[in-house]
C-alpha cells in the first residue's frame, strides 16, 4: 500500500465512495446506515441492537467501541478463527482441529462446507462457533449458487459464512454485481442469525478497489470484511486492515487472515484494527500468548 497522509486518505475515501454510489443508482443501500446505528460515540447497544445481536449470538461475550486495543494474552483466543481449509483436510484432521478450538476456546473453526456438518456435531454444547467458507477461494462462482451453498452450510450447522466476492466483477467496475452477490449472501445467512464476513483478497486489489470493496459489503450488510482467502497471492497486511478498517468504521468487524502465524502478527493485526484473525496456527499463537 502507497503511504499517503490521514487527509488525503479521507478524501480519497469519500471520493470513491461517492463514485461507488453514483454508480449502484437510486436504489442503492445508504453509506451510512439509515435506522441512525452508530458506534463511533461508543452507543452501540443503544442504537445497533440488530448488530450487537448478531456478534453476541456468534459468540461475543462483551461488546467494546474501542478498537485497535490490544487484549489481554489469555483472550487472545477469543480473536482467532481456528482453520483449517486444505483440499485433503481429513476427518481426523478436522476432528483434531475441533478439539483444538474446544480446549483453547477460539472463536470458531473455519472449514470447507463439506466439514461443517461434523464440526457442529464435535462441537455442540460449546462455545466455539462453526465458521465456512462460500464461493472459495476464487469469488467466481454464481451469485444464486452462493447463496444456495448459503443456505445449505446453515442447515448443516454453519453460524458464520465467509465468502469471496466477485473479484472479476470488482475489477470490471460492475459495482452492482458485485453489490447483489454480496447482498443474497447477506440476506440469506440474517434470516438465520448467521454473521457474514466478506473477503476482498486484498492482494489481487489496488487501494482503489479495496476502499470499494469494503464500502460495497458495509453497503450491502455485511458484519465484517476479510483480507484473504489464504490461497491467493498474498495474505494480510497491517496496512490493508487500517486501510479497511478507516473505510468501514467502527460498526463491522475486520478479519486478517493469511500469514497470520505468530504472537507478534497477530498483535499487530489487531492494532491495526483487526477484531478477528484467521489462522492454522491459532495453537501455536495462544501458547506463545501464555508464555
Amino acid at each position: 500500500m502507497s503511504t499517503y497522509d490521514t487527509a488525503t486518505i479521507e478524501r480519497v475515501i469519500e471520493e470513491v465512495t461517492r463514485e461507488v454510489l453514483a454508480r449502484l443508482g437510486p436504489s442503492a443501500p445508504a453509506a451510512s446506515n439509515p435506522g441512525g446505528c452508530n458506534c463511533s460515540d461508543g452507543s452501540c447497544v443503544a442504537h445497533c441492537a440488530d448488530k450487537v445481536g448478531r456478534v453476541v449470538s456468534a459468540g461475543a461475550s462483551r461488546v467494546t467501541s474501542r478498537l485497535g486495543v490490544l487484549p489481554q494474552d489469555a483472550n487472545i483466543a477469543k480473536y482467532i478463527d481456528h482453520t483449517l481449509l486444505k483440499a485433503d483436510a481429513t476427518q481426523d484432521q478436522i476432528a483434531q482441529l475441533c478439539y483444538e478450538a474446544r480446549t483453547h476456546h477460539f472463536a470458531s473453526v473455519c472449514v470447507n462446507p463439506t466439514h461443517v456438518r461434523l464440526c457442529a456435531q464435535l462441537l455442540k454444547g460449546s462455545d466455539v462457533k462453526v465458521c465456512t467458507v462460500i464461493g472459495f477461494p476464487l469469488g467466481a462462482t454464481a451469485a444464486p449458487v452462493k447463496a444456495y451453498e448459503t443456505q445449505t452450510a446453515i442447515r448443516d450447522g454453519a453460524t458464520e459464512i465467509d465468502m469471496v466476492i466477485n473479484v472479476g466483477a470488482l475489477k470490471s467496475r460492475d459495482y452492482r454485481a458485485v453489490s447483489e452477490d454480496i447482498a443474497g449472501v447477506v440476506a440469506t445467512a440474517h434470516a438465520h442469525n448467521a454473521l457474514v464476513k466478506v473477503i476482498l483478497e486484498t492482494a489481487l486489489l489496488t487501494d482503489e478497489e479495496k476502499v470499494i470493496a469494503s464500502q460495497l459489503s458495509k453497503a450491502a450488510g455485511a458484519d465484517f470484511v476479510k483480507t484473504s482467502t489464504g490461497f491467493g497471492p498474498g495474505g494480510a497486511t497491517v496496512e490493508d486492515v487500517a486501510l479497511m478498517r478507516r473505510v468501514v468504521g467502527p460498526d463491522l468487524g475486520v478479519k486478517a487472515s493469511g500469514g497470520v502465524r505468530n504472537y507478534a502478527d497477530t498483535q499487530a493485526m489487531i492494532a491495526a484494527g483487526a477484531t478477528r484473525i484467521g489462522a492454522s496456527a491459532g495453537v501455536a499463537i495462544v501458547s506463545e500468548a501464555r508464555r
